[in-house]
């Protein structure tokens, strides 16, 4: 406690076997109630409440403290208690078998093993375990960089809304130039995978859990599969899938209950989605088709050694996959296997196909493009081979790192033409973002950084979405109005 009028109590709950590493920090002062939680070592979230009298907000922080010491929480003091370490992907990668190199026209090294992918018509996103993330032009031309605090575990996207899933357990949003954290996944979670579907974030674990949550980054479920270490996620209006050590299992979005449960040839490492399937990726050498309606395998794709990645072209009409041995291969989609080349690196750890081009991201660091049409596959294979074209980083590119407080936002004296103002105001004891202008609903919730909120604060937004579920997402640059 401090003393003055202000009294803070700070609590940790931290457990040996790694299922719980959190803290809760209740401060009083006058009416007014502050909670701030979340996973010991991060900013995590804050709550912040008002009472008609200093007795009723005491009286409302002793049991908020008292429902927490009963669940085991106990007075620390913060700083002393490491943050949990956080599971990083381990892979090995051994040199290919595969007769041919796969002809691949440009590839960028980021520096550091590379896990996040994503690939739209216009750009190229790589992320790697050093918390870089770059986007490229179709032509491997480097774009823009970001700076993210920790490792980045994958990447998704939500329409053109991008994210970054990293090791300090946040979800970033680098839509715009000021990347900020949309998500903070509970303390408890620690994330192999993640997918974003209408602004709702999935996240599979290393204790085999689904845990999520809201785009108010509010938890919303969680259920437990059958086994551990689950890396596969995919989302849709259907279901959830959930790939895990034990197979794939199907969820009801809203957390009603299991819709199916499929065992799977092997532990599933990695999963891709098609409108009517879903792919897993296993430690048994094979990807498998699944049907989203039933879970009824339909078709196995067989590699030669542990499949780490997979991807489809649309419709699922060619079935790609990467090795744990530094190999790509292609199927047909009844499962016959086209052909096998070898990455000319490392092993690819996620990829994605567009418009007869492969890309991978590999266990060496790089974001590697290959040319995927028939033409250049066949003469891959008799031992043609375009010379590929090493992209070079720009001395002088931009780097854009996260705000975390609201001085880092760019403040304007007035709202550009065209532009739209919201404001953060008090709702049931907590923060929200809603709109100021007009032509909007102003019930609706803004999805919008929780670091640079604050009590009355207005923004201006290049432009703003609305979204299923009722709530609106922005789209292009926080500006904080004056």
């Amino acid at each position: 406690m401090s003393g003055g009028s202000v009294s803070t109590t700070y609590l940790e709950l931290s457990q040996d076997d790694g299922t719980a590493h959190k803290f809760y920090e209740v401060t009083v002062d006058a009416l007014v109630v502050t909670v701030r939680y979340g996973r010991i070592g991060a900013s995590g979230q804050t709550q912040v409440t008002a009472f008609p009298s200093a007795d009723k907000a005491r009286a409302a922080a002793a049991k908020k403290v008292g429902e927490k010491v009963r669940k085991g929480y106990a007075p620390a003091v913060p700083g002393q208690r490491a943050p949990r370490a956080v599971t990083r992907r381990q892979v090995t990668s051994a040199p290919s078998t595969a007769r041919a190199v796969a002809p691949v026209l440009w590839r960028f090294g980021t520096g550091s093993a590379a896990f996040g992918i994503h690939v739209d018509d216009e750009h190229c996103w790589v992320g790697n375990q050093a918390g870089d993330v770059y986007t490229l032009g179709h032509d491997g031309q480097v774009l823009a960089r970001f700076n993210l605090p920790d490792g980045v575990k994958c990447l998704v996207a939500d329409d053109f809304w991008i994210y970054a899933g990293c090791d300090d357990g946040k979800v970033y949003d680098l839509s715009s130039k000021l990347p900020f954290a949309a998500y903070d996944i509970a303390a408890d979670v620690d994330i192999f995978w993640l997918d974003i579907h209408e602004g709702v974030l999935d996240v599979s674990d290393r204790d085999g859990k689904l845990t999520v949550i809201d785009h108010e980054d509010e938890h919303q479920w969680s259920r437990r599969s059958q086994g551990d270490h689950a890396w596969m996620v995919r989302a849709d209006d259907r279901a959830v899938y959930h790939g895990h050590q034990r197979g794939v299992t199907a969820y009801a979005p809203d957390g009603g209950g299991e819709l199916w449960h499929t065992p799977t040839r092997g532990g599933v490492l990695f999963g891709w989605q098609e409108d009517d399937t879903v792919y897993a990726g296993t430690a048994h050498r094979v990807v498998q088709r699944l049907s989203k309606a039933s879970g009824a395998i339909e078709a196995t794709y067989v590699c030669d050694s542990a499949v780490y990645a997979c991807a489809t072209s649309p419709g699922g009409r060619f079935v790609f996959a990467g090795d744990a041995a530094s190999s790509v291969y292609c199927f047909d989609q009844d499962g016959t296997r086209l052909w096998k080349l070898g990455t000319g690196g490392g092993s690819a750890l996620s990829m994605q196909y567009r418009d007869e081009r492969l890309y991978l991201v590999t266990t060496d660091g790089s974001l590697v493009c290959v040319d995927a049409s028939e033409a250049a596959v066949s003469a891959a294979q008799q031992g043609t081979v375009p010379v590929a074209r090493d992209v070079k980083l720009a001395e002088a590119l931009p780097a854009y790192a996260p705000a975390t407080t609201a001085s880092a936002v760019t403040a304007v004296a007035q709202a550009p033409t065209g532009s739209i103002v919201v404001q953060c105001v008090q709702d049931s004891g907590r923060l929200r973002v809603h709109v100021v202008s007009e032509g909007y609903d102003s019930s609706w919730n803004v999805q919008f950084p929780r670091a640079i909120r604050e009590p009355g604060a207005r923004y201006v937004v290049d432009a703003l979405h609305p979204a299923a579920g009722g709530f609106y997402r922005v789209r292009g640059d926080i500006r904080r109005l004056l």
